[in-house]
Formats: C-alpha cells, sequence, structure tokens
C-alpha cells in the first residue's frame, strides 16, 4: 500500500508544472548550503589541523603575545622570549625539557634562482630526538641532522617536488646558498601536508644563531611534560614562572602558554560558530521553501478536485487520499533536499582542493554520510509536514462536490 502511495505521488510529481518544481528552489538552495558549507568547514579544519605538524599530547607550546607584523610563531612581537624563560621553564618538576624554536627568514639561493623562506633550528643531543619526536618528522631521502654535522641541511619535502620555483628539485648531496654561505642537503623529509614543515629548512642551531646574528631570541618554546597526567599543572607551572619572568601580573599576561589540543578547541569554536551562522540563515530559505511546497499543495488539492471525486468514488478513504498528498509533498521536499545535497557535496569538493592550493595542505575531501542522509530525511519531513495542511483539506473534499468541480 505504501508503495503504491509513492508510485501515485511520484507519477504525480513528474506531470507538475514549471511552477510546482520552482518552488523546490527553497529548499534546494537551503540544504545546497548547510551541506556545503559544513563540508567546506570539515575541510578548513582538517586541512588546518595538519599545519600544526605536532603528533605528541605531552607538549606546550609558549609563545610571546603583542604581534607586531606578519611572520611565523614568536617572529614579530614586541617583547621576545630568551634563553634564560627557556633554562627558567626547564626547572620545573613537571617539566621534563623546554626546548628553543627559532625561525627565521632569509634568502636561499639553488640552481642559479633565489628565493626567500625560513629556518628552523634543529637543538643537539636528547633535545635533538625530543624535537623529531614533538615534530614526527622523518627523511625521505638522505638522512636528519645529527651530532657533529657543520654547514650541513635538511630541507623540507617540497624542495624535492620542486614547489619552490627553483627550476629543478634538490636532492641530498646537493649545495644550497643560505644567506650567500654554503650548505650541503643531507636529507629530504617525508611529506606532512603543511606549508610551514614542507616548505622548511632544518639548521643546526648554533649554525642558525651565528648565521643570522641572534644572541638569546628565542621564538617558540616547546615544553615537554613529564607526564600528560599532569599537563593542566605544567600549564598553570609554565604560566606563573613566565609571570614572575616578564614581571606582569596574572591577567596582563604578554605571553601565551597552550597545548595543541587548546588550539584546535579554539579553532572548532570559531567553526561551529560560523556554521552555526550559516544554518540559521540556510533555515530562511528552507522555511520559505516549505511554505512554497504548501502552497503548491494547495494549489494542487483544487486543481484536482475531480480527480480527488472520482478516487473516493471508486473507494478510496479520506486516509488514502491523505496519505497521498502528503507523501507527494514529501518527495517534493526530498528531490529539493537531494539536488541540493549533490551540489552541496560537489561544492565542498571543488572547495576542499582550493583549501589545499591555498594552504598547501594535501587533505583529501569526504562525504558526511550522517549529513548527506540527514539533509535527505530532514528534507522529506520538511516537505511532508508542509503538505500536511493540504493533505487534510484534500482528504475532506465531498466526492459529489468534488466531481463537480
Amino acid at each position: 500500500m505504501i508503495r503504491d502511495y509513492f508510485f501515485l505521488a511520484f507519477n504525480s510529481l513528474i506531470h507538475k508544472k514549471v511552477r510546482s518544481w520552482l518552488t523546490l528552489l527553497g529548499i534546494l538552495i537551503g540544504v545546497l548550503a548547510v551541506v556545503a558549507l559544513i563540508g567546506l568547514g570539515e575541510g578548513l579544519r582538517t586541512a588546518i589541523t595538519s599545519q600544526f605538524g605536532i603528533s605528541s599530547t605531552e607538549v606546550l607550546s609558549v609563545q610571546a603575545g603583542g604581534l607586531s607584523g606578519a611572520g611565523p610563531p614568536g617572529t614579530g612581537v614586541v617583547n621576545k622570549l630568551t634563553e634564560d624563560d627557556v633554562d627558567a621553564i626547564e626547572k620545573l618538576s613537571t617539566v621534563e625539557a623546554a626546548i628553543p624554536r627559532i625561525i627565521q627568514s632569509g634568502k636561499l639561493e639553488f640552481n642559479d634562482i633565489t628565493i626567500f623562506g625560513f629556518a628552523m633550528s634543529i637543538p643537539d643531543k636528547d633535545k635533538r630526538d625530543i624535537v623529531y619526536e614533538i615534530l614526527d618528522v622523518e627523511p625521505e631521502r638522505g638522512r636528519m641532522l645529527k651530532d657533529g654535522d657543520s654547514n650541513k641541511v635538511v630541507m623540507g619535502h617540497n624542495f624535492i617536488d620542486d614547489n619552490l620555483g627553483l627550476g629543478k628539485p634538490v636532492f641530498p648531496g646537493n649545495t644550497v646558498l643560505i644567506q650567500d654561505k654554503k650548505f650541503q642537503v643531507v636529507g629530504i623529509t617525508k611529506k606532512k601536508g603543511s606549508f610551514i614543515f614542507d616548505n622548511v629548512v632544518h639548521m643546526q642551531e648554533d649554525e642558525l644563531k651565528n648565521l643570522f646574528d641572534i644572541d638569546k631570541r628565542v621564538d617558540v618554546i616547546a615544553v615537554k611534560v613529564k607526564n600528560k597526567d599532569l599537563m593542566e599543572q605544567a600549564q598553570k607551572d609554565v604560566e606563573r614562572v613566565m609571570r614572575k619572568q616578564r614581571d606582569v601580573k596574572e591577567g596582563e599576561e604578554d605571553f601565551e602558554v597552550q597545548s595543541p589540543q587548546q588550539a584546535l578547541a579554539d579553532l572548532d569554536s570559531i567553526l561551529v560558530g560560523v556554521q552555526a551562522f550559516i544554518v540559521i540563515i540556510a533555515s530562511i530559505s528552507i522555511i520559505i521553501g516549505s511554505i512554497g511546497i504548501a502552497n503548491t499543495m494547495f494549489t494542487s488539492v483544487t486543481e484536482r478536485r475531480k480527480q480527488i471525486g472520482v478516487m473516493k468514488s471508486i473507494g478510496a478513504r479520506n486516509g488514502d487520499i491523505f496519505f497521498l498528498f502528503l507523501i507527494e509533498a514529501g518527495l517534493m521536499g526530498l528531490i529539493g533536499g537531494f539536488l541540493g545535497t549533490v551540489i552541496g557535496t560537489a561544492i565542498s569538493f571543488v572547495g576542499t582542493f582550493g583549501i589545499n592550493s591555498w594552504i598547501g595542505s594535501t587533505v583529501l575531501p569526504q562525504i558526511n554520510v550522517g549529513l548527506v542522509f540527514g539533509a535527505l530525511f530532514g528534507s522529506f519531513a520538511i516537505g511532508a509536514i508542509s503538505g500536511v495542511l493540504p493533505a487534510m483539506s484534500a482528504a475532506r473534499q465531498h466526492p459529489v462536490e468534488s466531481l463537480r468541480g
């Protein structure tokens, strides 16, 4: 019986006039906006997450506040961090190691082509292993830096892909000029899908300081906590020490102590807020679409009074007429929702590839199955609800009066 209702309703929709199909636009646009923008939001979140390049859950990052310009973390601040801050943090009982990180912009020459980019410091001895663990970097070709290396560097993956405009790939064994000084390339890192880590040059910390004439300046301090259960306490301890080091009161901090999870939580809260706003705006379109479906179904009841009369005269019950019109309205919503879902998903796919190109990530678009089925079910439900009153009106039609038309 239900199958017959759907068959009759679908057959009726096929022969609908153009104005009836136009009523689907409200549902289509609303669902399209929700699916596309939520999909783009998920793609953006995943792409940005990949840029963090930090795998450890027991790491805090400390950087100075008060940005004065663009650039990597800590490079454009007024009151920079120093090695004294590193020493003070490392003395805390909850901290296993405090590692200074220096990120310096400079020029690199290879194949008679000069480009500008960033070099990142790699510390000596035990801290070197901790940095590699935190960053989760491995060589794809050659090797990573080791103690005793002199005038040697490791390049990010994009150097071997020739994505940086050097004219040809850089391989281990090649020589590059950094700030007009020769360095031998000993390794190329595996691709991380991050424009930061895939484009950076790894240099020995002391060589980077000497090359760029850096004294005690530190851009970021990576803090390895002894145990993940101590993360909250360690963060409080680091904040307390940093307030003392920089002579600031609580609530007046000119620095920030943050875990990767906190950074992602902040990102999530922003995206959730944006998505909620989009859903509200899209809901207006869906409401307009539902009103259009109701109006079209009322018009359909008027136009099909004789059909209703014939159906009742041959034994159709009020319930049969009601469900026929209700399902027809639901199918209108479902078709609009289906088209909106398909187009919205296509837009999110194209948009995600655009995000990849923009920030240099390699995130693959994904179909949110729950969102798709939710959109389809919701659009059918909205259409059906919009058709309740018209369906009741059709069911109450008197067969004799309907046949008189």
